[in-house]
Parts: structure tokens; sequence; C-alpha cells
């Protein structure tokens, strides 16, 4: 793979997949940037100019991530028949209305309905991707996803430094203009994908409308149900970095709560210079996904121990600890990032890959609505020893989803790893 002998940039001019690669990515890149513009401004947003209160707003986010979970499934079903790329306009159009709407709109139900069918376009347009990818990109998947990481999280940091601007000025105007910057986007993400070649892939091969579609089904498919399931605990270095840290930071240690950005700052700068990386590494063979997810559960256990240190420590103590957890966080997100990705294919039977996708990215969806709730619940409700908990289980269960991989991969290949087992149910 000549990833591995060219720079980020080098691979960003000449991506797996060409033009066409070059164009989502750049689609992508819009689109997180107006992404980066809601998570910093819709909180506000909602607060100061649609007048709801904490409740109502908490509500909100949580029934919109809840909504998110459907996103998945419903484009990997309707990708069976209906090409990528269109379905991925619509997903982008669809926001583009929602987002737009809610400029006009004030009243709560109103905005719960938005911002649920917002999550849902969000959540479509994400696995559309995905299959885009493994069209245009082929075995180089897993660099196009590292390049996409990549230009991701440059968007979202792009994003939020124009939100800065614009929750610097505080009026009612400035956080309606950050709203609809945020709709924009999609319509430039929009127009980018319309740019893109039609690209012959799974839709091309699908049944007609008014038949029903062949293949495996992904919900009777136990083996494939039984990953997405561990998928979603190995999800949960997001929770951990975004709610975990900044929170156990706040009310359990002595360290200075302007530290909490760093966290951010850690992540952002060594997802960027060393995701590409990590991607080589991870898909040089068809296994080292699977045994990657195992290096997840390690990385987490002595993340989750360092947080457990901090309880009571100094200041410094607890900064330099909860930096050094950040960190290990981070890269258990971009060896997650990867081992996810090429399980989700590679683990997937090729004539019913979209519908399989679907089902697989239900599992950011729901460690996304679930793992906060898990953190601030039991976690923090056990102090030290509950971190210490949730880290011998995420190392059990990187092993055991690592045998679980390995054992379906061999079983796929034709060959019995640790014994017989069954694919399908």
């Amino acid at each position: 793979m000549h990833a591995k002998n060219e720079g980020l940039l080098a691979q960003l001019r000449r991506p797996p997949g060409g033009r066409d690669a070059r164009l989502m990515l750049t689609a992508q890149g819009v689109d997180r940037t107006g992404t980066g513009v809601w998570a910093a401004a819709s909180v506000l947003y909602f607060t100061f100019v649609a007048h709801l209160d904490a409740r109502q707003v908490g509500l909100l986010l949580g029934v919109a991530a809840v909504a998110g979970i459907a996103g998945s499934p419903i484009a990997g079903r309707l990708a069976e028949r209906q090409p990528v790329r269109r379905l991925l306009m619509a997903s982008h159009l669809l926001r583009l209305v929602t987002v737009a709407l809610m400029l006009v709109a004030h009243s709560f139900g109103a905005l719960l309905a938005l911002v649920a069918i917002t999550s849902l376009g969000e959540r479509s347009a994400k696995t559309l991707e995905m299959l885009f990818a493994t069209q245009v990109a082929g075995e180089q998947r897993a660099v196009y996803q590292a390049l996409f990481r990549s230009v991701a999280n440059a968007g979202y940091a792009v994003g939020a430094g124009i939100a800065a601007i614009g929750l610097a000025i505080g009026t009612v105007d400035a956080y309606r203009a950050l709203i609809l910057f945020d709709a924009l986007s999609f319509v430039a993400a929009a127009l980018l994908v319309r740019l893109t070649s039609p690209v012959p892939g799974v839709s091309a091969h699908a049944a007609p409308a008014d038949e029903p579609t062949q293949g495996p089904n992904p919900w009777r498919d136990r083996g494939y149900l039984l990953f997405v399931l561990l998928d979603i605990a190995m999800n949960l270095d997001d929770a951990v970095l975004n709610v975990g840290l900044p929170l156990w930071l706040i009310h359990h240690t002595r360290a200075p709560h302007a530290f909490v950005p760093a966290f951010l700052i850690i992540n952002t700068v060594l997802v960027v210079v060393l995701q590409l990386r990590f991607s080589t590494w991870a898909s040089r063979t068809a296994r080292r996904p699977a045994t990657s997810v195992a290096l997840i559960g390690l990385a987490m256990l002595v993340c989750c121990a360092l947080i457990a240190l901090t309880t009571g420590a100094r200041a410094w103590t607890a900064v330099i600890a909860l930096s050094a957890a950040a960190v290990l966080t981070t890269l258990a997100e971009l060896l997650r990032s990867i081992s996810s990705w090429e399980l989700a294919v590679s683990l997937a039977p090729t004539q019913a890959r979209a519908s399989y996708l679907g089902v697989a990215g239900m599992s950011q969806s729901i460690e996304k609505a679930a793992g906060p709730l898990l953190l601030t619940g039991a976690v923090f409700a056990g102090g030290p020893v509950g971190w210490l908990a949730l880290g011998g289980a995420l190392a059990g269960l990187g092993m055991v989803q690592r045998r679980v991989c390995l054992r379906r991969l061999g079983a796929m290949a034709g060959v019995t790893v640790g014994g017989p087992v069954a694919v399908k149910a």
C-alpha cells in the first residue's frame, strides 16, 4: 500500500478513488465544518434564542441521539435499491431543510421534531459516506478512512473557531447566522457530491423496488449482530473523552477548570498527525483490525486506571495524569476508527454489504445515546472503583471481540480458527 510512503498532504492530493474521492473528502470537510459550528452553538441557540430551559435542551439532545440510531439501518436498506450518491445528496438536503426551519420554529415540540430528523439525516449520511468509500476506494478504503478522519477533525476545528466568533458577539442575529452557516454547509456538500461520477455499486445490482431483495439479512445474522453489540462498548472512548474526562476533572480533582479544552486539543492534533500511520498499520493484513480491538481494550484499561488515580490528587498531578488519559483515549480512538470500519466491511457478505453496514453504523449512534448516561450514572457513582471496573470490562470485551472476529473471518475464508463457528444463525 503506497500510503506508508506518502504524507498526509500528498495522500489528500492523490487519494484512493482519484477525483471522486477528492470531491467527497471536500464535501465531508465542508459538512464537518458546519457540524463543528452546530456543536459549539446549538445549546446556546436553544437557550438564548429559542428560550428553552436546561431540562428541555437536555431532552432535545437526548431524543436526537436516540432518533439517530435509526438513520444507519434505514440508509443501508435504501442503498440496496438506490444509488448511494443520490441518497447522500438527499440526506444533505434533508438537513438543510430541518436546520433552516429551526430559524423560524421556536416551540419545543417543533424543535424536538426538527432536531430528531436532523440527527437521523446525519447518521444516514455517515453510513452512506462509508458505502461510497467502499465503492470508490476498494481495498484502500482504510487509507480513505484515515484521510477522511483527518479532514473531519480539521473541519470540526474550523467550525468551532467560526462559532467562537459568533458566540463572542453574542447577539441573537449572531446565533442565527451560525445556524444559517450550518444549513448552507449542507448545500455546498450536496453540490460537491453532485459533481462526483455515478459509481456502480451495491445498488446497481439491487432488486427493483417492487421485488423483495435477495441475500442475507443482517438482522438474522447472529454472528454479525454480536460484532455490532460488542462494537458499542469499543466506541466508549468517545464518551470518555467528551464527557468523562471534563466532568471528572471539574467534580473530582483539583485541576484548574480552564484545562478542560486541552483534552479536545490533544485529541484533534493526534488524530490529524497519526491517523494515516495507524490506518496503514491496522489495515496491513486482514486479521490486524481484529487484533487491534484487543489493544483498544488495553489502552482504555490504562486510561481508566489513570483517571481513577486522579481522585483527590494535587492539581498538576491530576493535569498530567488526565492528559496521559486523553492521549490513551485518542490512541484507542485511532485504532477503533479503523478496526470498526474494516471489520464492519470484512465481516459483511458482499451481496448485502449496504444493509449490513447500515446495521453496523448503529453502534456509534447507540454509544452516543447511552455512553454519557453510563459514565455519569454507574461509573461516576462508583468513583475510582467505577473507573477500574469500566477499564477491566473494556479490556475483557476487547479480547472477546478479537476472538469473535477472528473466528468469523476464518469461517468466511473457509478456515477454522479455534473450532467450528456458524457464520449465520
